[in-house]
């Protein structure tokens, strides 16, 4: 399984877009004990993103994105030799 961390900033604007917009609209999503609207998680997420909080990552095998916060453990394995 092959997974890469993809420096946002390497994307296009539209890109950037629709990852999150993809993210965020994903079932089962948690933003909390209160939902915000699509907007706030959006500039939530974007500004985690752009920030180093959260990362994305690309997964080989399922031709996936996903968005971690960047101390997530699995990220660590990353790094594993």
């Amino acid at each position: 399984m092959a997974f890469h961390v993809i420096p946002v900033h390497k994307l296009s604007a539209k890109a950037l877009k629709g990852v999150i917009e993809e993210f965020i609209s994903r079932d089962g999503t948690d933003y909390g004990a209160v939902e915000a609207s699509l907007e706030t998680s959006f500039q939530q997420v974007k500004n985690r993103l752009k920030d180093g909080s959260a990362v994305l990552v690309f997964d080989d095998e399922t031709e996936t994105t996903g968005i971690f916060p960047a101390d997530d453990p699995v990220l660590k394995k990353l790094d594993a030799p």
